[in-house]
């Protein structure tokens, strides 16, 4: 298991081999799940631990050397109706958060030095308050309606330059200095390996940036048979499809982060009538796109590729630095640094709110003696909404409008609303605060409130 990390004498990479797959089993199936894994011939150990499911039924650790042998033993399990407990958990995720470890560390190991940076083997870590400077590259391509590649603009880190494939004229030559001509596509993906490397960024950002900038140029390497190095340590870069939905999916690049600006404004929670980059600069910074028209700006991209390549790398480039700039008057990085800090949540992990729940419940549960319970196959008991009156249609001179800022995190904060506090509070249900549909709520034993209040108390005011 490995992490790249930041550090004041720059990049890091952490390895550690102490951590191993586990899930729980109740302890009353622990012999017929060992029964079926050894007959399954998957290596594996198991520990009684002093932890209970929410049913007060004590459980059984099972640990595995292998990812391999832990998704195995996983689908044998529940092939033979034993129920698994908390094996939806990612291991590098839970390595970080028993470790109450939330964008800043610190850590200690063994430091091998590479060119680039330091990797450390044997690593042992433990939270600590860290504000990294981060070094961020804007990257936007031009292509073909058919996806073949015309040009690649890079802007940030003081070094602003467009890949152009094709060759200048005497006056292109001479007073375009950041273009870099190069012969064909294949030589252009090869000079993008050459420029990343180069100007090093930890972060890279852009407009739809890894499901259809990286996607595509992924696609396009491959045509070549190319492998994309954009790593540290020219280190590959690898995709993978989002379960369900081959249309998206995620880029992992090996010591960078790639950090998509439409995603990250709707995560910051901001809305748009529309999230292409022109309407949002437009909304935004009050300037748009560098052309005169934005319907047909394909046709208008595949002309000046054949005939004024100068223009389109001024296009190119200005959508690289119209990126930088919603980055930066919107301090989208400050508010995923933030995020971070605050919940364990990647920069680059968009979403996650269940994500962020876990990181920041399921340690405390743990110390107060409890694992989680798996989410119920029907979906469970859903609880009540807000009431919403019927509406009494016409049209009328004055409204008023209510909204109640908060409203569910301060229902919770009062009541003390909490998976764990329910499970305590029906113990003494005449000490506890009453709910919904009998349940009851311990005063005292309970972690939401206070997770929110504490989120609560961080948040800037405004």
């Amino acid at each position: 298991m490995s992490f790249w990390v930041l550090t004041d004498k720059g990049p890091a990479h952490l390895v550690t081999d102490h951590e191993r797959p586990i899930f729980f089993v109740s302890t009353e199936q622990q012999p017929l799940a060992c029964k079926t894994l050894q007959k399954s011939s998957i290596q594996f150990q198991c520990k009684p631990l002093k932890l209970n499911t929410f049913h007060h039924e004590p459980v059984t650790a099972f640990y595995f050397q292998t990812l391999d042998s832990f998704y195995r033993a996983q689908n044998q399990l529940k092939h033979n109706k034993i129920t698994v407990y908390e094996s939806d958990i990612c291991l590098h995720d839970r390595f970080l958060m028993e470790r109450f470890v939330r964008g800043g560390m610190m850590f200690t190991g063994n430091p091998i030095q590479k060119q680039g940076y330091t990797r450390y083997t044997d690593v042992h870590i433990k939270p600590a308050e860290y504000t990294p400077s981060l070094n961020v590259l804007s990257l936007d391509i031009e292509c073909s309606s058919k996806g073949e590649l015309y040009s690649i603009g890079l802007s940030g880190m003081a070094s602003d330059v467009v890949l152009m494939i094709g060759s200048p004229n005497a006056q292109d030559q001479s007073d375009n200095d950041w273009i870099k001509w190069v012969d064909n596509e294949k030589a252009l993906l090869e000079t993008l390996v050459t420029a990343v490397e180069k100007r090093d960024p930890d972060i890279i950002i852009g407009w739809n940036v890894i499901n259809f900038d990286f996607r595509l140029l992924l696609k396009r390497a491959e045509v070549h048979g190319l492998r994309l190095h954009l790593g540290r340590s020219r280190r590959p870069c690898s995709w993978r499809h989002r379960v369900g939905d081959t249309s998206q999916g995620f880029i992992t690049i090996p010591g960078r982060m790639v950090i998509d600006g439409i995603d990250a404004l709707k995560a910051a929670t901001y809305q748009f009538e529309s999230f292409s980059l022109d309407f949002v600069a437009q909304h935004l910074l009050g300037k748009g796109k560098a052309t005169e028209d934005i319907d047909n700006r394909m046709a208008t991209i595949a002309h000046d590729f054949l005939h004024n390549k100068v223009k389109l790398a001024k296009y190119n480039l200005e959508d690289c630095r119209l990126v930088e700039e919603i980055f930066s008057h919107t301090r989208l990085l400050d508010y995923l640094r933030l995020r971070s800090q605050m919940t364990g949540l990647e920069l680059d992990r968009m979403g996650g709110s269940v994500a962020a729940f876990t990181n920041l419940y399921l340690p405390q549960l743990h110390r107060a003696g409890y694992i989680a319970p798996n989410l119920p196959e029907d979906g469970g008991l859903a609880s009540p909404g807000g009431y919403v009156m019927n509406s009494r249609p016409g049209l009328y001179r004055n409204v008023l409008v209510l909204d109640f800022k908060s409203l569910y995190p301060s229902i919770i904060r009062t009541f003390k609303v909490d998976p764990m506090g329910l499970i305590e509070g029906l113990k003494k249900p005449d000490d506890g605060i009453p709910g919904f549909l009998g349940a009851h709520f311990s005063r005292t034993q309970h972690f939401l409130p206070d997770i929110i209040t504490s989120l609560w108390c961080t948040l800037p005011s405004h």
